[in-house]
């Protein structure tokens, strides 16, 4: 018999349907992976131009732009990863400028259901960003036209807060 059709007398309290406790252990059977994310920049002081690749797999994210980034691995710290990844991508040695808080607990993006991103702004230190792995374009955007590209969608959000981050006297 379901819950609602129980007397009250017959009911267990907080039990037939079923309780937040209940709810957390089913939503924590997911692990969610970490990923990190560089929102590079021109220059860390006075932005004017951001840093967007596009990507080429996996397929159903192909053609998308994003910021350059990846997972980070069992045992690795997420800053370690950041410079890795962007090493690997783009060829490249970056200095990290701050954190770029997301919606979530602990400041992370949400990027589907299993994986949630940290990023930073970055410029970079040392190279001439190529795009040598995952991507197959890169293109530097002036912050007053960030939306020239087809951002992936869970990149959207994220680029419309650096919009409002990066925006100095002048800007609208």
């Amino acid at each position: 018999m379901p819950c609602a059709a129980l007397p009250d007398s017959q009911a267990v309290p907080h039990r037939c349907c079923g309780t937040i406790d209940d709810a957390m252990t089913a939503a924590s059977r997911t692990p969610v992976r970490l990923v990190v994310g560089a929102a590079i920049v021109d220059d860390l002081e006075r932005p004017t131009r951001l840093l967007s690749a596009r990507r080429t797999e996996p397929s159903a994210l192909a053609g998308g732009w994003e910021l350059p980034g990846g997972k980070v691995d069992e045992g690795e710290s997420p800053l370690s990863a950041l410079h890795r990844e962007v090493l690997e991508e783009l060829g490249v040695r970056i200095r990290l400028g701050v954190h770029v808080p997301g919606p979530l607990p602990g400041s992370t993006w949400p990027l589907g259901d299993r994986y949630e991103m940290l990023v930073w702004l970055a410029e970079v230190v040392e190279g001439d960003p190529q795009p040598i792995e995952d991507h197959d374009e890169l293109r530097w955007l002036e912050l007053d036209d960030l939306r020239a590209v087809g951002w992936l969608p869970a990149d959207l959000p994220i680029v419309e807060t650096l919009e409002a981050m990066l925006a100095g006297p002048g800007r609208t």
